[in-house]
């Protein structure tokens, strides 16, 4: 398939088939995980959902992993003119200086979650590769709709480049990157540091991205009513951040990155993404545009894997590759 802009044209009437199936792990699994998380996510549904908790907040005790992470979180300036924000920051207890350090922006579907949300995977990643985790507290749509979220994330980032010595990070290799809505901020940070000459970053990790308010590829349709996060909760997290300028001609890059007309002069990106969910279609146009911009880019596309399914499902053999492939990637991005 070649793609020559940013517009995706989808195939005539009829072409899509139906959808691909779940990976038998991940389906035995999923009636559990859609009966904790409820329904399709309506924005009338938002203060009853966050009051639930739907994704918990990780408690300090767990963070810690008995004294092998140091953790603190700080206040720091958020974009000009705007309040502060909060970094978490988790290193391995007693490492040295220059580690290299993934800058974390969390998932949540641009409405829910905070600087914790999915932290477990990258303690893992810290421990096992000796790295700093910066999680960003950006501030949620749609109280606080584009572009509020990702120059929270970005004024982190630019805070976190500029203190790297004193956090004891190694500048030239920071990582950005995230899940799901994490992931679409992680490319929207990703371009406004080439345009604005920011922190020249070492990599982009975008896991199951959320990139493109159309909502209209064959699996945003093939996957409606289906799995973790379908066209109408992908409808309703876009509204959320852009209202009525949703899938209009005026949508900024940096609210959704596969708007972007240029994707040359990006850091190396990693992009996986399960070939039963809404976002898979957006995402492997993505990778391919990178490597037609003459980027670099690793791209799986996991089978039978829905939405999260490595986070949400994490003993399942899919998921396990997933993570190992992640953790790969990184360890050759990262090596000194």
């Amino acid at each position: 398939m070649t793609v020559t802009s940013s517009s995706y044209v989808p195939p005539a009437e009829g072409r899509t088939g139906p959808p691909p199936p779940f990976d038998p792990e991940l389906a035995a699994a999923l009636d559990v995980i859609r009966e904790q998380l409820g329904d399709t996510l309506k924005l009338n549904d938002l203060p009853a959902i966050r009051q639930a908790g739907t994704l918990a907040r990780l408690p300090e005790e767990d963070l810690r992993r008995d004294g092998a992470i140091e953790v603190e979180e700080r206040t720091v300036p958020g974009p000009a003119g705007e309040p502060d924000i909060s970094l978490l920051i988790c290193r391995p207890a007693g490492a040295g200086t220059g580690l290299p350090a993934v800058y974390n922006i969390h998932g949540g579907g641009m409405v829910l979650g905070d600087n914790r949300t999915g932290i477990d995977r990258l303690l893992d990643w810290a421990q096992e590769l000796s790295l700093v985790i910066v999680s960003v507290e950006y501030r949620l749509a749609p109280e606080h709709p584009h572009p509020a979220p990702v120059e929270d994330a970005y004024a982190g980032l630019v805070w976190t480049a500029e203190h790297a010595a004193e956090l004891g990070i190694d500048p030239a290799r920071i990582v950005v990157g995230g899940g799901s809505a994490g992931g679409g901020l992680s490319a929207a940070v990703a371009l406004l540091a080439r345009d604005r000459g920011g922190p020249a970053l070492a990599g982009q990790m975008l896991m199951c991205p959320m990139l493109d308010d159309r909502n209209d590829t064959p699996s945003s349709h093939q996957m409606a009513g289906l799995g973790v996060w379908d066209h109408e909760a992908n409808h309703t997290g876009w509204t959320a951040l852009l209202g009525e300028r949703r899938g209009g001609p005026d949508v900024s890059p940096y609210a959704a990155p596969a708007r972007a007309e240029d994707l040359s002069g990006l850091p190396p990106a990693f992009i996986d993404v399960g070939s039963a969910e809404t976002f898979r279609d957006e995402d492997v146009i993505y990778a391919t545009r990178l490597w037609q911009a003459g980027g670099q880019a690793e791209l799986h596309v996991w089978p039978g894997g829905f939405h999260g399914f490595d986070g949400l499902a994490p003993q399942a053999a899919v998921s396990q590759a997933a993570r190992a492939a992640q953790l790969s990637w990184l360890r050759r991005l990262l090596a000194d």
